[in-house]
């Protein structure tokens, strides 16, 4: 039987989403299926009571579609969305003036909101809850407190480590979801979909090859195929055939298990170096090359998740998979890993 050929190309399509491949409507978001459906009965009944709605926290991995998901939430209210970064909001004045140019039922979308420093939280509090804004004018003893009344808005906060949200602000957020990574069969479809807004021709095979490499992340498979791409027009026929997908992502240095250079050399210094372990995210980082954040929040979850490693009290430690990975067998004795 032949292969099918995917030439799925979206017609009058919006030009700013074509840069970003991001879906605008649920109806074109794959994945997270009951988040999805959860999210939809939250619109449908916050527009049914004309009310703003509930504040929201997406959390997960980074690069499964918070952000997309907030921009949905926007779109489907009809309203308009200001979006930030934790860090970027450094004083109480920029948090106001972000607040106060807010119109009735607009979305304030704030990234890494677990890294917002805690004096910021304070001032959200009040805001979240009652709409209103307390300031400080002045300093000293002319110092003086002002009330401001904020329009009724929604705060979607998305965060990769909601551990790292304090009790207080967890709690304001009615809505509540976690984002999982994805199977091969969704990111087949992500994969298939941007192809066709990138008006690239893609085999079926082809598409598949690159979901299966791209760690159960639509970020990743978005940014593999775009790298696949550009290898197609350079040394193919400008088709993405499993061959083409193949011999790409080989020149990316992504295996079949979706593990790049770096993965393989934490797999290597653990195992090599550090006998296996257990060892501390600190040591890993110097003898790799690499922030310690950067591990713990790129290159581990995807390790422990495929059970290369296990993360102890003591450090990381590798597991048998990660030994047969890198064609080796534990040493006797606690001693140096050998060849099989």
């Amino acid at each position: 039987m032949p292969e099918r050929i995917i030439t799925d190309v979206l017609t009058q399509a919006d030009p700013a989403l074509e840069v970003t491949l991001r879906p605008a409507l649920f109806s074109d978001f794959t994945g997270q299926a009951k988040i999805k459906e959860r999210l939809e009965i939250a619109v449908e009944a916050a527009k049914r009571r004309k009310d703003p709605l509930d504040h929201i926290l997406l959390c997960g991995p980074p690069g499964l579609g918070k952000t997309t998901l907030a921009n949905i939430l926007a779109k489907a209210m009809g309203a308009g969305m200001k979006a930030t970064s934790g860090p970027t909001i450094e004083k109480a004045g920029d948090l106001a003036g972000l607040l106060t140019n807010l119109e009735e039922g607009d979305v304030l979308f704030i990234d890494e909101i677990h890294r917002l420093q805690k004096t910021i939280e304070e001032y959200l509090y009040p805001a979240m809850e009652d709409f209103k804004l307390d300031i400080i004018i002045d300093q000293g003893p002319n110092a003086r407190s002002v009330r401001l009344n904020l329009p009724r808005f929604t705060l979607i906060g998305a965060t990769t480590r909601s551990g790292l949200l304090t009790s207080p602000l967890l709690t304001r957020f009615p809505v509540r979801e976690r984002l999982d990574y994805y199977n091969a069969d969704q990111l087949q479809s992500i994969v298939t979909r941007a192809a066709g807004l990138l008006n690239v021709e893609i085999h079926e095979q082809g598409a598949l090859e690159i979901a299966r490499r791209s760690r159960g992340t639509p970020r990743i498979a978005n940014n593999l195929l775009r790298r696949v791409r550009d290898y197609a027009q350079v040394r193919g026929d400008g088709r993405i055939t499993l061959d083409i997908a193949d011999r790409a992502l080989a020149m990316l240095e992504i295996d079949q298990n979706g593990l790049d250079e770096m993965d393989k050399r934490l797999l290597e210094t653990i195992v090599v170096k550090f006998g296996g372990g257990p060892v501390g995210v600190n040591s890993l980082a110097v003898a790799v090359g690499e922030e310690p954040d950067t591990l713990e929040e790129v290159n581990e979850p995807y390790l422990i998740m495929e059970g290369y490693i296990n993360r102890t009290p003591q450090g990381r430690v590798a597991t048998d998979r990660a030994y047969q990975k890198l064609g080796l067998t534990r040493g006797r004795g606690g001693g140096q890993p050998e060849l099989i």
